[in-house]
Formats: C-alpha cells, sequence, structure tokens
C-alpha cells in the first residue's frame, strides 16, 4: 500500500474497514425525552472546563432513541448535557453520554469527541408514562418518568432552539507514548431541524451513584421541566473553538 494512497484515503480505524462511514449524517424519527433539573453549582464547576463558563446550576438530563440514522443504524442514548455560555453566547456542554451500538461510540469519539461509552439505555413509553432508563451493565444508574403529551409545545420554538444552540465538547485523542496529542474544545451544530411534534408534563428523574458512570455526581436538586421532542436532523460536523496544546 502506498503512502499516497493511505493519505488520501485515510478517514477511521481500521483503515480497510472503518467502523462507520463518511457523512453527513441524517437522523430520520430522532426521539428526545429531557428533564432539566437543578443541582449543585459548585459540582458544575469542577466538570465544566474553562474557557465555557455555567452561568445557572442547571442540568438537561437527556433519554435519545435514533431508530434511523445514516451509517449509525438503530440505537438509543442516555447522558447529561450543561447549559453554558462561550464568549457570551449560551450554548451546551455534553458531560456523559451512554449509548448501545458501537459504530456510533466510534465515530462520535472520533469525529466530535463525544464522551460516548457503551452502557444500556432504554426509551419506551408505558401505558400512560414515558420512561428513560439506564443500567450500566446489571446496575441501574438513572430512571426518568414523564406523563405521555400532556401538553404541547410550540414546535416552531422548540425547532429554533434546536438549531441555533452551539454544542460544544471537550475532545481528547492520545499521542503514542499517551500524552494527549490533541486536546481541544470542538463546536457544533443541529442542521436541517425539522421538528414534527414536542410536549411537556409532570415528570421525575433519580439518578444512582456508580464507579464508571458517575451521572449522580451531579445529584438531583428539584425537578424544574421535562420535555419529548420528536425531530429529523442532521448532526453537522465540529469545527476547534479552542486549542489547549496552543
Amino acid at each position: 500500500m502506498k503512502i499516497g494512497t493511505i493519505r488520501e484515503q485515510a478517514f477511521a480505524m481500521p483503515f480497510t474497514n472503518p467502523a462507520f462511514p463518511v457523512g453527513p449524517y441524517r437522523f430520520i424519527n430522532r426521539e428526545y425525552f429531557i428533564v432539566t433539573y437543578r443541582t449543585d453549582m459548585a459540582k458544575l464547576r469542577e466538570v465544566v472546563p474553562e474557557p465555557l463558563e455555567v452561568t445557572e446550576a442547571l442540568v438537561h438530563y437527556e433519554f435519545i432513541r435514533m431508530p434511523d440514522s445514516t451509517g449509525f443504524g438503530d440505537y438509543t442514548e442516555s447522558g447529561q448535557v450543561i447549559p453554558v455560555t462561550y464568549k457570551g453566547q449560551a450554548g451546551s456542554y455534553t458531560h456523559a453520554m451512554y449509548l448501545d451500538n458501537h459504530p456510533p461510540i466510534a465515530g462520535g469519539r472520533e469525529l466530535w469527541g463525544f464522551p460516548k461509552k457503551l452502557a444500556a439505555p432504554r426509551m419506551q413509553v408505558h401505558d400512560d408514562t414515558l420512561v428513560g432508563e439506564l443500567d450500566y451493565g446489571p446496575v441501574r444508574v438513572a430512571t426518568a418518568t414523564m406523563g405521555y403529551k400532556h401538553k404541547t409545545l410550540d414546535a416552531r420554538v422548540v425547532e429554533q432552539g434546536l438549531a441555533s444552540t452551539p454544542n460544544f465538547l471537550l475532545k481528547i485523542i492520545p499521542h503514542v507514548d499517551g500524552t494527549p496529542r490533541i486536546c481541544e474544545l470542538v463546536r457544533y451544530h443541529l442542521q436541517d431541524v425539522s421538528v414534527r411534534g414536542a410536549w411537556t408534563g409532570p415528570a421525575a428523574l433519580s439518578l444512582f451513584p456508580h464507579a464508571l458512570a458517575p451521572v449522580a455526581d451531579l445529584p438531583v436538586l428539584e425537578v424544574l421541566e421535562a420535555r419529548h421532542i420528536v425531530a429529523d436532523l442532521t448532526l453537522g460536523l465540529g469545527e476547534v473553538a479552542f486549542d489547549y496544546l496552543a
């Protein structure tokens, strides 16, 4: 294999059979269940990297069903997203993410820097209740519930929020000697967003301690809101907002 061939064709690991295809990555009927809660401000500031800033002690705990995603297939995610600001602009920082499918784990980490780990999240409707559950191995880590479609939200407002909010990630790729070779703050946007429906209702959220899935380190002090959203969208590729090694 020629050096030029490697340079031209290198995209992802493994070289001869990458774990995920080249994008764009389109998601159809992507279903969100998001519980917003108040937490401990000091603990938030311990986990949010500068130059991002935290102005409110809020966390969005998310369950996301992705039954139809380009190249990644059918999978479910669960994790924590923290409202932040960067240079005065409001955005979101993805702090933790757990999912059940290898290609989006590999692609999410290698391309964008999503903090993805293998686990067993579930999102489904039981009678009159939307239920989200996250297990890490045999241990329950998170349980969320919401009254199913109790009140309809303005889909246009939700769509604008999804499309306009910048999202931030801390991407780290090590050198062969174990030191960081890439360490940067990545910014990306959701694109071509079309919200099919959005609802809210009464909600509850319980987080449980786990050594390797420490979502409970950001404790639930008060549940403020819950949203159930169904949308089509494209996951835009990122840009480097800040290089920690520069």
